[in-house]
């Protein structure tokens, strides 16, 4: 790949933690990997790991993209900074002794990469997170010029984080491709409809999808019943490439 090129992709942020930002990954890959795509995950860095039998971290997110988009890379390249306390991956490396650059998250999100290849990056937490030492999610997101997805948890509030989100990333000279509002858990706030809300708002494609009937593995039940995913994937294989 060129220096004057363009990846084709996604990077995926979210307005917080805890909004779906990997089940909607898993099944945007998984949904673009049907299409015959070749999608190349990468989680650079993910913290709150637990210990697997080989008493190595096991980094989750990064294993779930692996699986849907039936990714042959080893699970230490689509994330070779395991963490193991569950806060910000930048606090969590400090307090491993290790020090994790930005040069070194983009060094290993583009390791291999091929032009034709999807390049998949999904991010920790919400866009200004802290990530790696003196940088933000945001600051990834800029080295590497991907189109940006946002990701929303559906709930009362939401639609100012989406909105100063969405100026962020303007702000940070990166496109705000499209955005899905998650429903992540049921509401009995009937008067609620933060979709038409956000559509006088926003100036990019807005997906809804319901990720709530299966706690185990939303992202199966997303690829099996929601056609909105199948439209956010045509959505970036037509306007990624």
């Amino acid at each position: 790949m060129t220096k004057t090129s363009k990846q084709y992709g996604v990077f995926v942020t979210g307005t917080d933690t805890g909004v779906g930002k990997t089940q909607i990954s898993a099944a945007l890959a998984a949904r673009l990997s049907e299409q015959q795509i070749s999608v190349r995950p990468r989680k650079p860095v993910e913290s709150g790991c637990p210990i697997d039998d080989n008493k190595q971290f096991l980094p989750q997110d990064a294993l779930t993209l692996k699986q849907a988009a039936q990714c042959s890379d080893p699970l230490d390249i689509i994330c070779p900074y395991p963490l193991r306390p569950a806060i910000s991956p930048q606090r969590a490396a400090q307090q491993a002794g290790i020090k994790i650059t930005l040069s070194e998250l983009k060094t290993v999100c583009l390791n291999d990469i091929k032009p034709d290849d999807f390049l998949l990056v999904e991010a920790a937490g919400g866009f200004f997170s802290p990530l790696a030492h003196q940088s933000r999610c945001s600051d990834l997101a800029q080295q590497l010029k991907l189109p940006v997805l946002l990701v929303v948890a559906n709930r009362l509030g939401c639609i100012n984080h989406t909105l100063l989100t969405a100026q962020a990333i303007k702000h940070a000279g990166l496109e705000l491709s499209a955005v899905v509002l998650n429903t992540v858990e049921q509401s009995t706030n009937t008067d609620m409809n933060n979709a038409d809300d956000l559509k006088q708002w926003l100036d990019c494609p807005l997906f809804c999808i319901d990720s709530y009937p299966d706690s185990q593995t939303p992202w199966k039940s997303i690829v099996r019943q929601s056609e909105a995913i199948s439209a956010l994937a045509e959505h970036f294989s037509g306007s990624s490439h």
